[in-house]
């Protein structure tokens, strides 16, 4: 076990392994195995330039977004270096060594392909030309902001529910009765979901009020999209957990023959 560093004390202050241990599941069943994680990276190379492709031909045609080449760009070199990386990571020799880092870029991938071009795809959807709308550059750039920092809060939220969870013991395995345990956590999911739900509304009614769009497909894909950007936002505390608990647990990784590390309780 790697010892604590001063500003790491602050946040996990008198947390210990097993405090952690429901997060093991998805590791003890091998569903997180370098294996399993290999695949997901192999699978999402296609979907990476399959999702990229329709940002750029379906949404970014004829958008007035402001910065829209810019952004397409950036995206584009991102998406290819992540699509180099999960080649590299993909590699038995590779992830076995280095099956944290491997962890880390499937956590990135994941967002590339259930998140950023989604909202992306809403963005530019929503300054889309020819659709009779009245949106402007700079109502586009700030109805951006207001969703990234509703985003940003739902994010915080989980975090600190999350943060709330591990330090009342919900995550040591036996601790609590599973019912009790899903009641506190179901009601625990309330203020991301007022959140959340918050900006659901204020994206509709930005719809309404700056824009022309009568076509309710393309309604449910911009609200749909900006939905996803927020459910992986609710996820992501989660799986930065996980990937601490590699960091600094020996038992949350696999060795060399893909045998899971044995724990080591204080």
């Amino acid at each position: 076990m790697v010892p604590l560093t001063k500003k790491e004390e602050w946040f996990l202050v008198k947390l210990k392994e097993e405090d952690f241990e429901v997060l093991r599941g998805p590791i003890d069943s091998g569903r997180q195995s370098p294996a399993n994680l290999a695949f997901v990276l192999i699978l999402g190379i296609f979907l990476q330039a399959l999702l990229f492709a329709l940002e750029y031909y379906m949404a970014a045609d004829s958008t007035i977004y402001p910065y829209k080449d810019e952004i397409v760009t950036i995206h584009f070199w991102i998406t290819v270096v992540l699509i180099a990386l999960s080649l590299i990571y993909a590699i038995p020799a590779v992830y076995k060594r280095s099956e944290k880092v491997q962890y880390l870029i499937s956590i990135i991938v994941t967002q590339n392909m259930s998140s950023i071009p989604f909202l992306i795809m809403a963005l530019f959807l929503i300054g889309k030309d020819g659709e009779g709308m009245i949106a402007s550059p700079d109502s586009l750039l700030s109805f951006t902001y207001i969703v990234l920092l509703i985003g940003f809060l739902v994010f915080l939220a989980t975090f600190i529910r999350f943060y709330i969870l591990l330090k009342n013991g919900h995550y040591r395995k036996g601790s609590k009765k599973g019912e009790m345990r899903g009641r506190f956590e179901t009601t625990s999911y309330i203020p991301s979901s007022i959140i959340a739900g918050v900006g659901i509304v204020f994206i509709i009614q930005y719809i309404v009020r700056n824009s022309a769009i009568n076509d309710l497909n393309v309604i449910i894909l911009i609200v749909g999209g900006i939905l996803a950007f927020f459910v992986m936002l609710f996820i992501l505390p989660e799986q930065l957990v996980i990937l601490y608990c590699k960091y600094r647990y020996k038992s949350f990784n696999f060795n060399e023959r893909s045998y899971i590390n044995k724990r080591q309780y204080n």
